[in-house]
């Protein structure tokens, strides 16, 4: 069987491709062995199968020994080890959730449901790395992805509010941390029925602007809030992860060479781990709209159209 290193396995996107790898039974189709950037020789997680102590993720003897690396560690860990593991003349795959590699030409970015042929080329080609997507770039492609394979959008403008998980599991936490305290200040109004709203609004802004709200990870308050910011900004004048929709988007779907026009604005908020987005879309040509419902709905197992009616969407989307 295949030799898997895996690298990150224990941050926010980490833990839970595990716990569905897990539930799929995948670790019994290959040999798994997990690295570790701070508890080498501790002993491996409970997947199912046997796997040997952790190994230091910066053990380029042991990472080259591996047929395939699967890495949720982050970007700074593959700027340091991919090109360390080329000039070994390393010939496995490297799978990655980081964005460091997704533009580099010799990088597929994977949504398998959307470019399943663009990743069999790559596979024929000899390609090596193989790149998960931004977050609502994907998002937008499996939902969107009958329009795209039928050459059906002209531009769309992609409206994101993105949640916590986003950021990465120290931001999540900060979150929550930014609740409780925000409750917890506020606990003397609401347990007296008799006391004003306002009062309570005062209470609640007065902390969200006091320095007892922690905001090292955040650097604003995002409970009871938004961020209308995410990540840094770009020469153009958009955020580059406003930047990514165009350019992921383009290059999933193998139009690098010919773009569809793609930008947006994209909002962080307080939710925990559920993306949504909103589409302004100019088709390149007059549809039905009950048509348009069955391109999105036949295009993959995990698109569901949800009527627009309120109680349809309150259950299903909250």
């Amino acid at each position: 069987m295949k030799k898997v290193g895996i690298v990150g396995w224990r941050g926010m996107v980490g833990s839970v491709l595990m716990e569905r790898m897990t539930a799929e039974n995948d670790f019994k189709q290959f040999t798994p062995l997990f690295f570790t950037t701070s508890q080498a020789g501790q002993k491996a997680p409970d997947v199912g199968v046997e796997a040997p102590p952790l190994v230091d993720a910066y053990d380029i003897d042991r990472l080259l020994d591996m047929d395939i690396i699967l890495s949720c560690q982050g970007g700074s860990y593959t700027e340091s080890v991919r090109p360390k593991l080329a000039e070994k003349n390393w010939e496995g795959f490297w799978i990655d959730a980081a964005s460091t590699l997704r533009m580099d030409d010799k990088s597929i970015i994977v949504l398998d449901p959307v470019n399943r042929k663009v990743i069999n080329d790559a596979l024929s080609n000899g390609i090596k790395n193989y790149i998960g997507g931004n977050c609502t770039v994907s998002l937008m492609l499996m939902a969107l992805g009958g329009l795209f394979e039928n050459n059906l959008i002209e531009w769309l403008t992609s409206m994101t509010y993105q949640a916590a998980s986003g950021a990465g599991a120290k931001n999540m936490e900060e979150l929550v941390t930014q609740m409780k305290t925000i409750g917890t200040m506020a606990s003397s109004i609401l347990d007296n029925p008799a006391s004003a709203i306002l009062d309570l609004d005062k209470n609640v802004i007065d902390t969200m602007r006091s320095d007892k709200l922690p905001v090292q990870n955040w650097a604003v308050p995002l409970a009871a809030s938004l961020i209308p910011w995410i990540d840094r900004a770009m020469d153009n004048g958009q955020t580059r992860e406003e930047w990514k929709g165009f350019v992921e988007t383009n290059k999933i779907i193998g139009r690098s060479d010919s773009p569809i026009p793609i930008d947006g604005q994209c909002v962080r908020v307080g939710s925990m781990r559920c993306h949504s987005q909103a589409f302004t879309i100019k088709l390149t040509k007059n549809v039905p709209l009950n048509e348009i419902e069955a391109i999105l709905a036949e295009n993959n197992d995990w698109v569901k159209v949800v009527p627009n009616i309120k109680e349809d969407t309150i259950k299903d989307l909250t």
